[in-house]
């Protein structure tokens, strides 16, 4: 299989869908590398430009948006082709933000292998991609800051929903919820970290403008 250049990188925080990925792609016979977070992404990407990205969004440390939005602004890294997937991240708004960053592709999980893998073969065919000129910074963090300020809600709604059917469901079934509860109350907690750091910016900003 003919690869333009490098290999693919796979930006993924949960193991067993990291493993999946790489999985599905080296079975099809493509080389692979993956990160657990958008930080350790950009780290192997500077020793080993990858001829596409796929990422996750919500992520530790540095997330799916945060990430590429570095990638689009480094004249080394802003054309490489870039496929957001996220199951927690699939608004309408958040699809609309993600392609304005310039990823060429935004795909729910759980995934359609087919689709997912006839995505893959049509932008290594594309070669470099033609993108947007990244974000202003300031707009970056605005429509960043929005986003996770919904999702926070919607996870909120989410855990007190959660929490509430732990109550009444039968002694077998409590496992699963609590693990799907864990999950979720660690998603809110980088949804916070994220939307802290996020207000710094903008604040540093707003500063900036009544200097």
């Amino acid at each position: 299989m003919n690869i333009p250049y490098g290999p693919i990188l796979v930006v993924e925080d949960i193991p067993n869908i990291r493993e999946l990925l790489s999985v599905t792609l080296r079975f099809k016979g493509y080389p692979v590398i993956t990160a657990e977070n958008g930080e350790e992404a950009l780290t192997i990407i500077g020793e080993n430009r990858p001829a596409l990205i796929i990422t996750d969004i919500l992520m530790p440390k540095m997330d799916g948006y945060a990430f590429v939005q570095n990638l689009r602004t480094d004249p080394n890294t802003h054309d490489i082709p870039i496929i957001f997937l996220s199951a927690t991240y699939t608004t309408p708004e958040d699809k609309i933000f993600g392609l304005s960053l310039g990823a060429a592709r935004f795909i729910e999980k759980p995934i359609d292998t087919e689709d997912f893998l006839l995505t893959v073969a049509e932008l290594l065919a594309d070669g470099p991609a033609t993108v947007p000129q990244p974000l202003e910074e300031k707009k970056f963090y605005l429509g960043y800051h929005d986003r996770l300020e919904t999702k926070l809600r919607h996870k909120n709604i989410q855990i007190t929903r959660i929490e509430r059917l732990l109550k009444t469901l039968p002694q077998e079934q409590i496992p699963a919820f609590q693990e799907l509860l864990t999950q979720a109350n660690r998603d809110r907690n980088e949804i916070r970290a994220e939307l802290e750091q996020t207000q710094a910016f903008i604040d540093k900003f707003s500063k900036s403008a009544n200097t």
